[in-house]
């Protein structure tokens, strides 16, 4: 799974909300398709790799894939039974942060009929709603 190999702080403050659309990484760079995302949110690094893995099943070594995210945010999560207080929880996993209109990945190399299948199963593993696009 992708995670950072250092960082600056190993625990950071979380923001209340998302706000305002992608002003980067919001057009196709590499691929004619892609999977843009509706709506803001926290995507884990365990579902870049589920969505990943659908799309690579998909391709056949027929085409190419670039990941245009990365997950270099680490959120923390206290353990079981543990009572309120007693400080900040361990860090538990790193999540990418995707503002509405960023280009979650790109695909070339496959007609685009195979292309819209395969970004649409890759949706169903993301916790935002997600369009295929084409250039």
């Amino acid at each position: 799974m992708l995670a950072p190999k250092k960082v600056k702080h190993r625990k950071w403050q979380r923001t209340d909300r998302i706000k305002g659309k992608a002003t980067r990484m919001n057009t196709l760079a590499f691929g004619s398709f892609g999977l843009r995302a509706l709506t803001a949110g926290l995507v884990s690094s365990r579902q870049i790799e589920a969505s990943r893995r659908v799309l690579t099943r998909y391709l056949q070594r027929g085409g190419r894939l670039w990941i245009r995210i990365f997950p270099d945010r680490p959120t923390t999560k206290k353990g079981a039974e543990v009572p309120m207080g007693k400080g900040k929880g361990d860090v538990d996993q790193y999540v990418a942060v995707v503002k509405a209109g960023t280009i979650i990945f790109e695909i070339d190399g496959i007609t685009p009929k195979l292309a819209q299948e395969a970004i649409k199963l890759a949706a169903y593993k993301l916790p935002v709603k997600c369009k295929f696009i084409t250039k």
